[in-house]
């Protein structure tokens, strides 16, 4: 299977809230909206994010702004004034999810930013 990195298809925010860290991925557009609902489950940010020891991962979709929001439970070894981690607020989770990489779709090309 071919695969692409999701950074082809969608930008990202995070950061903190306490020890919990929020990754918000955000697809380019509707088709890509819907190809990174079926592709990044909570499985699979899970596995992604293994190392962070994150207690829970849960999901939530804002289908209104074509993204994902997922809230990785005691995954910031303590929060920003707690941790010994360099990304104490998990600022840089954003960036690092967006290495993922995910089944290449059929229509990639009405999915990419360059298109709209």
């Amino acid at each position: 299977m071919q695969t692409i990195p999701l950074h082809d298809i969608a930008h990202s925010r995070s950061g903190d809230k306490g020890n919990h860290a929020n990754v918000a991925i955000l697809a380019y557009t509707a088709a890509g909206y819907d190809w990174i609902k079926q592709h990044v489950t909570t499985n699979a940010i899970e596995q992604f994010f293994a190392s962070l020891g994150s207690s829970k991962v849960e999901r939530f979709e804002a289908a209104n702004v074509n993204a994902l929001n997922f809230m990785l439970y005691d995954a910031l070894g303590g929060g920003a004034s707690r941790s010994l981690r360099i990304d104490t607020q998990g600022k840089a989770l954003g960036q690092a999810v967006l290495q993922m990489r995910i089944p290449k779709p059929d229509n990639l090309d009405a999915m990419t930013y360059s298109k709209q």
